[in-house]
């Protein structure tokens, strides 16, 4: 257990800043970095559901969707919303994994049995926290006399936001576990020590990118 956490550590180390170079940097290094992402992401799918043509097809039609969303919040909503959306992600999955380690309790769901309902109250709220912190980093000044209602009304939806987002990614979380579990793996590849394949770190993402897309373009 300790030897997996150093490597989950020292994969994070590297993966984590490469991720931000590439996105912070936009245009054609994002498109590029995002298309080998896609690629290596379609391939483990097409291996996780060999057996399964239909579960293919649909799986890789959704794929294609959730990042040409990725690509179209950081090109058009810009890199702000983007970082939200993956850190409302991210940190969904740390409060998950902390608060179901530590308080462990009842079990959420057989198809995925490391899962609590501790650990999802923990998800929403980190996700909450980081969410907030972060949106006062870079949310504009605005005239005093409108400020505290612009600050209600934004904060407000805001933190809906940020709980259907939390809420999405564990379901994407527990429809890529079914999956899984179906094919008989543990994880969807190897590619990351101590991570698994990307599918496996993704596997929330790329279900709260498209609802994230679709929520901020209406």
């Amino acid at each position: 257990m300790e030897k997996e956490l150093q490597k989950r550590i020292y994969s994070s180390i590297i993966i984590i800043p490469l991720s931000l170079f590439f996105l912070i940097k936009g245009s054609v290094f994002f498109t590029f970095f995002l298309s080998i992402l896609f690629f290596v992401t379609l391939y483990e799918w097409i291996i996780l559901c060999k057996k399964n043509h239909m579960d293919k097809i649909l799986g890789s039609i959704f794929l294609l969707f959730s990042f040409f969303s990725a690509y179209q919040i950081r090109d058009l909503q810009g890199i702000n919303s983007f970082i939200l959306v993956i850190l409302i992600c991210v940190f969904t999955d740390i409060g998950g994994y902390i608060f179901g380690k530590f308080f462990k309790g009842p079990k959420l769901i057989k198809i995925s049995p490391n899962k609590t309902y501790a650990g999802v109250f923990g998800g929403f709220l980190l996700a909450v926290v980081a969410g907030l912190v972060y949106d006062n980093f870079y949310y504009p000044d605005i005239p005093i006399y409108l400020e505290t209602f612009i600050n209600y009304s934004t904060e407000l939806r805001l933190l809906i936001f940020i709980l259907i987002i939390s809420l999405v990614s564990q379901i994407g979380d527990l429809i890529v576990s079914y999956f899984k579990r179906l094919a008989k793996v543990k994880d969807t590849g190897n590619i990351i020590p101590g991570h698994g394949g990307i599918l496996d770190r993704i596997d929330g993402l790329i279900f709260a990118i498209p609802i994230s897309y679709l929520i901020l373009i209406l």
